[in-house]
This record gives structure tokens, sequence and C-alpha cells, in this order.
């Protein structure tokens, strides 16, 4: 059935704010481009009312943290039919854009801007030109979501087609109006369906049969410790969703290898408990069992996105099989990398970087 949602005054007598429509979708459209946020603070909008050339114009292209490509279209009155076949047929238009083209949809979108150095800016790090569009989304924005809608987006997602739509619903309230947001799927579901078909160098796209093996990319060393995460069991991600929701995917009993980037793999391990944020979790010391904050070194800095569920850091316990400080970290040409924080690949690189890894991380398969 269509998702539905209200809101309440809250008070002593709740009351329901009316439902309302905006005057059309292209203000929603301008609204998204002043603030993309209102769709997700982790892309970068790089395109508008861009050309195909299969004779279609697509709504919004927008680029994650990995470099893969967003396609946003909006539903503006059409079919469900309609909506998703189009965006399926733009999406195979995008997926072959080489870096060139993406980059000069940007200089169009922005005025003669570099993506790389737009790019440097908004994420913090280098754009390189292989992770450019290994992997794309599709997002549909409709004031509503129909019962048809929701069945082929729910039928495709669960195909590892990594397809989501999110809906608004316009509130009247003193004479304003407000702007809620829901989505049909959990982003990080669909995040994650773009990292598992995420191709890894010289695989050329192919796809197999995920083997149960989950990768994990332990980033940022300036806000995360290696050697805490060795010493006190644990893997993170954080400073937006995009980078802590995928870590949702893990279960107890999960295994783990962990890759720092740019550097190489590091440690093998089976996941003890959920995700928990940075507020609520606890580290066993040699002094007992103590709060983060009182004991990470970068504590600090987690401490001041504590109470941002959006921005917090989130913390997976994990019982240590074999690890490696890091300057004895494994690389070898053709393994594995990934952006986001966890993923279940689905590429034969995958499979052989998991092969090869057993070799040095020999106590791969101990009890934990």
């Amino acid at each position: 059935m269509p998702i539905q949602h209200a809101i309440w005054t809250v008070g002593a007598v709740p009351q329901p704010l009316s439902s309302t429509r905006l005057a059309s979708e292209q203000l929603l459209e301008d609204m998204i481009v002043r603030d993309p946020r209102i769709l997700s603070s982790e892309w970068m909008l790089i395109g508008r009312q861009e050309n195909t050339a299969h004779g279609g114009r697509i709504d919004l292209l927008a680029i994650a943290p990995d470099g893969s490509l967003v396609l946003i279209e909006l539903k503006r009155d059409r079919t469900p039919r309609e909506i998703v076949a189009q965006a399926l047929d733009y999406a195979s238009w995008v997926e072959g854009l080489s870096a060139q083209q993406i980059e000069q949809i940007y200089q169009r979108f922005s005025g003669g801007g570099s993506l790389s150095d737009a790019f440097q800016q908004r994420f913090g790090g280098a754009l390189e030109e292989d992770a450019v569009n290994a992997s794309h989304q599709i997002i549909l924005v409709a004031a509503e979501l129909d019962p048809s809608t929701e069945r082929i987006i729910n039928y495709l997602n669960a195909r590892d087609m990594a397809i989501n739509a999110v809906f608004f619903q316009v509130f009247e309230h003193q004479g304003q109006q407000l702007l809620s947001r829901a989505w049909l799927i959990d982003p990080g579901v669909t995040q994650a369906n773009v990292a598992a078909t995420a191709p890894s160098k010289g695989s050329k796209g192919e796809k197999e049969p995920w083997n149960g093996e989950f990768y994990v990319s332990f980033g940022d060393e300036t806000s995360r410790s290696w050697d805490d995460a060795r010493t006190y069991g644990f893997i993170s991600g954080g400073g937006g969703s995009w980078y802590s929701q995928t870590l949702k995917l893990l279960s107890p009993g999960d295994r783990v290898w962990v890759k720092i980037p740019k550097t190489g793999y590091v440690g093998v391990g089976r996941v003890t408990e959920s995700s928990v944020a940075f507020k609520d979790f606890m580290l066993d010391t040699p002094e007992g069992r103590k709060p983060a904050r009182d004991v990470l070194r970068h504590a600090a800095r987690y401490q001041a996105y504590a109470d941002d569920p959006e921005r917090s850091e989130y913390f997976v316990r994990v019982a240590w099989l074999d690890t490696v400080p890091k300057d004895q970290a494994v690389a070898e040409l053709g393994m594995f990398g990934n952006q986001n924080t966890v993923c279940q690949p689905q590429t034969p690189g995958w499979r052989q970087t998991v092969e090869r890894l057993k070799t040095y991380f020999k106590r791969w398969d101990a009890q934990a």
C-alpha cells in the first residue's frame, strides 16, 4: 500500500496539520537544486536537464563520494510505467558515460567549473578516474507514490537493481508550507546494491553471486585509528549517513575483510554486535568496560556530532581473527577496493581478492 504520513503539532491538544500540494513539481526541482540536502546531504549535483543520446532529458544528475552517479527523475504526472521505463532508458545512457563526458556535463551545469576541484572541495578527497561512474543508482522523486510504482521498484531493487523512490508531502501550518520526505526503501539498501555491482579494476563489469564475505573500508586516517580498532575490536564509519548506513548490513557472525584505502588490507574478523552509535558504544579495557568517549584518541571529534544521527560515528564490534599493523598492510595489483564503508561485492575481483588474502591472513577461519 502507498506510504502515508502526517504531522501533528506538539502540545496538550495535538493538532494535525492540513495536507496540501506544491504549485508544481518544477518548484520541487528548483528547491532541490538550491539545497540538494532535500534529497541527500551526501550527494553533489553535477547536471540538470541534460539531453541524452536517446532523445530524452535527465532531470538531475548527482555524484556520490565513491564516484558513482545518481540519476534523479521527477514524476511530473507521468504513469508508473512511463517514469520507471524512462528512468531505466536514461540509466542505460548514463552507464556508458566516460569521465570526460561527465566532466563536460558538470561544466555545463556549473558554468565552466572543474568537476575534480568541486569533488575535492565537497568530499575532501580526489576523484579518481577509475572510480567515476563505475556504478549508478536511480532515484524517482514524486509528490506521492501509487501501489504500482512501489511494486515495480521493490521488484527491481530486490534483484540488485539500485533503484529507489522518495516522495514528498506538503503540509500547511500558520500560513507556511512545510515539506516532509519519506524514502520507499532504506537508502542504505540501495547504496549497498550500488556497491555490490561496482566492478573492481580489470573486471570489465562481470558479475557473479556474492561469496558471503563482507568488504570493509576503514577510511579517513585523520579521524579513525586502526591501532584503536585492533586493540578494542571494532570497525566504524561516520561523518554522514552515506558513510555509516551500510554498517547496518552487518550482523553477528559475518566475516569482514578490512582495507585502509590507498594502503591495503589490514585484518579479518567476525562481527559480534550490530551497529551502535558512538554515544552508546562501550569498550573493554584493562581497567574494565568504559565509554568509547573516554578511551578513543579521536573521541573529541566524535563527541562533537554525538547527538546528530546523520553525522554521528557508528561502531560495529568485531572479534579479530588476524590483523597486521598499518605499515604491514597487504596490497597487490588488482585487489578489490571500494569507498563504501561496507559492501557485498558481486564481481570476480572480490572472490579472487579474498582467496589471495587467505594466504596472508592464515587465521582467517579461526574461532573468534
